[in-house]
């Protein structure tokens, strides 16, 4: 198969990006970042997450962000509801996609979300259920696909059972996560193939964060099989709280310059980008981790004071 001349990114950077950050962020900010992605190019937004607050208190005020923003034609802004409680407070907000996770390993389940697999996916099951009835997209995560802070190596097999599982339940596109970023580029075409003996291939994403470097090798692995739709977190933002020594997702900004590099579209403008990189970055007080970024703010002579 070809490598696509065109790819999806789902810009994760407003939820699964600024979750962790220790540091309240201003809801104004929030917004203001969702605001400066679509202004780039990006179509795919996941905006923030329905949880409690005791949890992820960074994403208490979901609903002011939802109400907040300023949607535009063709955009679709996607939220995390773990549960049916999160499901009914989103469901005000008229989310466009609805996103719930599922670990491939049984020792990250029950540290994530205190559970077991078969457990969190009868759990799911209302929710997508309801999502689906409410005509709302259902998104799923296979989190720690590629290894697990816990046990180690995950076999293809362990990730494809879990995929089958968020089939069966009707959840409509599968996403294979490299929490915690030990993936290399041949185990990230395996995990992905076995997400492709069940799901067409518009319906089959990587989520790659860059640990120990390979998450651009990924992705570039996974188009070799003809995957088109990755996420990416603007300026490298990201982490996992469950999952030691976990960094960010991929910077969007730096999958933007291999891809335009590699002449393919993806409908993003990067010197906007870099924008909202630079906009976020400033909010947290700290340089973008994106090196595309950083070159790029370094060649306009932006200095960061932190």
């Amino acid at each position: 198969m070809t490598i696509p001349s065109r790819v999806t990114l789902v810009e994760v950077g407003p939820r699964d990006g600024l979750q962790n950050e220790k540091q309240p962020v201003a809801t104004e900010h929030k917004v203001a970042l969702v605001q400066h992605l679509q202004d780039a190019g990006l179509r795919e937004i996941e905006v923030t997450s329905f949880v409690s607050p005791k949890w992820v208190p960074q994403m208490a005020d979901n609903t002011q962000v939802m109400a907040g923003i300023r949607r535009r034609t063709g955009v679709r802004y996607s939220v995390l509801t773990p549960n049916m409680k999160g499901l009914e407070a989103a469901l005000p907000s008229k989310p466009d996609e609805i996103v719930v996770f599922g670990a491939a390993t049984e020792a990250f389940s029950q540290r994530n979300i205190n559970c077991s697999i078969a457990e969190s996916i009868e759990r799911f099951a209302p929710v997508v259920s309801a999502a689906r009835e409410a005509g709302i997209k259902v998104r799923g995560a296979v989190s720690c696909a590629l290894g697990c802070p816990y046990q180690g190596d995950v076999s293809a097999d362990e990730v494809e059972r879990v995929v089958k599982l968020l089939k069966d339940i009707g959840v409509q596109h599968v996403g294979i996560a490299d929490t915690i970023g030990t993936g290399t580029p041949r185990k990230a075409q395996r995990a992905l193939e076995r997400a492709l003996n069940h799901y067409p291939l518009h319906e089959v994403s990587g989520h790659f964060h860059d640990t120990y470097g390979q998450a651009l090798a990924n992705i570039y692995a996974c188009m070799e099989i003809g995957v088109h739709t990755f996420d990416a977190s603007v300026a490298g933002l990201g982490g996992c709280p469950y999952a030691k020594g976990a960094t960010g997702n991929v910077a969007t900004e730096d999958v933007v310059f291999m891809l335009d590099g590699l002449g393919i579209e993806t409908g993003i403008e990067l010197d906007a980008l870099v924008d909202a990189g630079a906009f976020i970055s400033e909010q947290l007080g700290r340089p973008p981790v994106s090196r595309v970024g950083r070159a790029l703010l370094a060649r306009r002579g932006k200095v960061f004071v932190t």
